[in-house]
C-alpha cells in the first residue's frame, strides 16, 4: 500500500514513485489536507514491518528443512553445492527459522525497500539472538558462501540481499532501551531509526538519526550516519560510544574505545567490513522535541537567487541551524527549490537566523513553524516508500562555488530529485583520523536521485541520474558509501584512512567473507 501511495502515475514517463508522492509532503506544508504525523507514527513503523516482515510479533513456522542438497554460490561467484546434513545442522542451532526456498515467508523475507533487486538467496537465517548470527556465520565462513546481511533492509545498492547465498536476516532483532541515567541507548542490529528516536524522545533525549524514519539503524550508523541535528551533536558514529559485533570467526564481540579500539574505529564509517553488529550503543542529549523546523518552497525560476544567497550565508550559520536544499518537480506546485529548516536552539534566535533567507524572492510556501521534530522526521517515509524502484549518486562539497551553482540549475531534470545532507558544524570538527568516516570537510553532501515503478524505465532512469552526476561531479570530492552502486570497492574513498581499514579487516576477516559493501580489501 505504501509503494501503491507513493507510486502514483509513474507512466508514459510522466514523472512518478518520489515525486508524485512529494505533493503530499507539500500539501502538508501549507496545511491543505489532514496531517499524515500520526499515520507515519502508527504504520511506518508497525505496518511496514508487518508488511515486509508477516508474522512480526506472531509465531514463526517451523523452518524449513533440506530434502536434499541445494545449489548455491561462493563468496567468489562460482557454483558450490550446500549439503543437506550442513543445512539441516545450521537449522537446529537456531531459535529462528532458516528459510529455504518455499519457506511462506521466503519472498516476504527476501524483499527491501529498493524495488529494484529481486534477489533469491539459497537460504534465510532469520536470527532471534546473537547466538544465531554466530551460527549463521560460522557456517557461512566454512562453506566459502556469498553473505549479505539485513538491518532495516534499507541498502540503497541491494547489499543486504544476494543471489544463491545466504542471508542472515536481522530484523527480529529490533528493540531499542534507553538508560536514563547514562543518557544511552541500546538499539538492536535490526532497529529502525523509527524506533530510536521514538523511544530516546519519550524520555526528552536525542540522538543522531537520518532522514528516513523506516531506514535500519545498523546500514545507516556504520556508513557515517548524517541526521538534521548533526550540526549540534556530529554525525551518528561520533555519538556511538560501543557496540556488539560478531565478527567473521562467529566471536561476539564487545568492542569501545577501551576494548578492541581498533577494530571500534574501523565500524564508525568502515560500513559492514568488518561482521555483524547486534547491538549499538548510542549516546543520548537532552532534546525539547518541539523545535522550529519545516520547509520553505520557491518556484525553480527563482532557483539562482536562492543558492546564490545560500552558499554565501550558509557558511557563516551557527551549529543549531541545519539548512539544506532541494530541487524537484512536485506536481502541484511544477518545479520548485525548496529549501528543509531545522533550528535545535530557542526558536526565538532560530526565526532571527532565518529571517534572512525567508526574504529572499516570493516563497510558494512557507512551512516552517514551531512543531514537533517527529514531523519533518517522517515527512520522506511515504516518497521514499518500500517497493519505489530507485538508483542515487551522490558527492561530497567541500565550498558552494558559482561554478556549482550555475552547474546544478543548467543541468536540472524535473525527472530526478536533487537532495542533501548537511555537514559542517560539530561534523567538521572531528579530526580526520578520529574515526573511519573519510570526508569532515564536507560542508553538504548533494544525493542526485531517480524514482519510478515501471520496470521498462530502468535503463533511462538511471542512465539520467548517471549524467546529472556527471556534470557536477567537477566540484565534488568523494562520495557517501552507503548508497553507491556503481563502485565495488572504497579504496579511494577514505584517504589517509584506508590503510588503516586494510589492516584492520587483514586481522577481523582476512577472507572477506563480509564483501557485500563499499568492500575494503583485507591486507596481507
Amino acid at each position: 500500500m505504501l509503494a501503491k501511495l507513493a507510486a502514483g502515475k509513474a507512466h508514459g514517463g510522466k514523472p512518478g514513485g518520489i515525486f508524485y508522492a512529494l505533493t503530499h509532503r507539500t500539501k502538508n506544508l501549507s496545511g491543505t489536507i489532514m496531517n499524515r504525523r500520526k499515520f507515519c507514527r502508527s504504520a511506518v513503523a508497525a505496518g511496514v514491518a508487518a508488511a515486509f516482515l508477516p508474522g512480526c510479533g506472531k509465531q514463526e513456522p517451523t523452518a524449513n528443512r533440506a530434502d536434499t542438497s541445494i545449489a548455491a554460490v561462493s563468496i567468489d561467484g562460482a557454483e558450490i553445492e550446500l549439503q543437506k546434513a550442513a543445512i539441516n545442522e545450521l537449522s537446529d542451532s537456531l531459535s529462528g527459522p532458516l528459510m529455504l526456498s518455499g519457506h511462506p515467508q521466503y519472498d516476504a523475507a527476501r524483499t527491501i525497500w529498493n524495488g529494484m533487486h529481486d534477489k533469491r538467496p539459497a537460504l534465510i537465517a532469520r536470527c532471534l539472538s546473537s547466538a544465531d548470527v554466530s551460527n549463521a556465520v560460522a557456517f557461512a565462513r566454512d562453506n566459502q558462501l556469498l553473505t549479505a546481511v539485513r538491518g532495516g533492509g534499507h541498502s540503497w545498492p541491494g547489499k543486504s540481499v544476494c543471489d544463491g547465498g545466504l542471508m542472515i536476516d536481522l530484523s527480529p532483532l529490533n528493540n531499542v532501551t534507553v538508560d536514563t541515567e547514562r543518557q544511552r541507548a541500546h538499539a538492536q542490529g535490526g532497529a529502525l531509526l523509527y524506533t530510536l528516536d521514538t523511544e530516546t524522545l519519550k524520555h526528552g533525549l536525542v540522538t543522531v538519526a537520518g532522514v528516513v524514519s523506516h531506514t535500519g539503524v545498523g546500514g545507516y550508523t556504520l556508513g557515517g550516519g548524517f541526521g538534521r541535528l548533526n550540526r549540534n551533536y556530529g554525525l551518528a558514529v561520533d555519538n556511538l560510544r560501543g557496540a556488539e559485533i560478531v565478527t567473521a570467526d562467529g566471536e561476539v564481540r564487545r568492542v569501545s574505545a577501551e576494548r578492541e579500539p581498533d577494530l571500534f574505529w574501523a565500524i564508525r564509517g568502515g560500513g559492514g567490513n568488518f561482521g555483524v553488529v547486534t547491538d549499538f550503543e548510542f549516546q543520548l542529549h537532552p532534546f525539547e522535541r518541539s523545535l522550529l523546523s519545516g520547509s520553505i518552497l520557491w518556484p525553480v525560476a527563482q532557483a539562482r537567487d536562492v543558492l546564490e544567497f545560500y552558499a554565501e550565508w550558509s557558511a557563516s550559520l551557527s551549529d543549531a541551524m541545519y539548512v539544506g536544499p532541494v530541487m524537484a518537480r512536485l506536481p502541484e506546485v511544477e518545479d520548485v527549490i525548496v529549501m528543509d529548516v531545522v533550528y535545535d536552539g530557542d526558536p526565538a534566535a532560530g526565526e532571527k537566523e532565518l529571517a534572512p533567507l525567508r526574504a529572499i524572492g516570493k516563497p510558494v510556501v512557507d512551512g516552517v513553524k514551531l512543531q514537533d521534530y517527529m514531523v519533518l522526521q517522517t515527512v520522506n517515509d511515504v516518497p521514499f516508500g518500500h517497493g519505489i524502484r530507485s538508483y542515487a549518486k551522490s558527492g561530497m562539497v567541500k565550498e558552494w562555488t558559482q561554478g556549482l551553482v550555475d552547474t546544478l540549475i543548467d543541468a536540472y531534470n524535473p525527472r530526478l530529485f536533487l537532495a542533501n545532507h548537511v555537514a559542517g558544524g560539530a561534523v567538521k570538527r572531528v579530526g580526520e583520523l578520529d574515526t573511519a568516516f573519510p570526508h569532515r570537510n564536507a560542508e553538504i553532501m548533494l544525493v542526485f536521485a531517480s524514482g519510478w515503478m515501471d520496470p521498462a524505465q530502468d535503463e533511462t532512469m538511471i542512465a539520467e541520474a548517471r549524467a546529472l552526476y556527471k556534470a557536477v561531479e567537477p566540484y565534488l570530492g568523494g562520495y557517501y558509501d552507503n548508497i553507491e552502486f556503481d563502485r565495488a570497492e572504497a579504496t579511494g574513498n577514505y584517504g589517509p584512512a584506508y590503510e588503516r581499514l586494510s589492516a584492520v579487516k587483514g586481522q577481523y576477516d582476512s577472507g572477506n567473507l563480509f564483501r557485500l559493501n563499499s568492500n575494503i580489501a583485507p591486507a596481507a
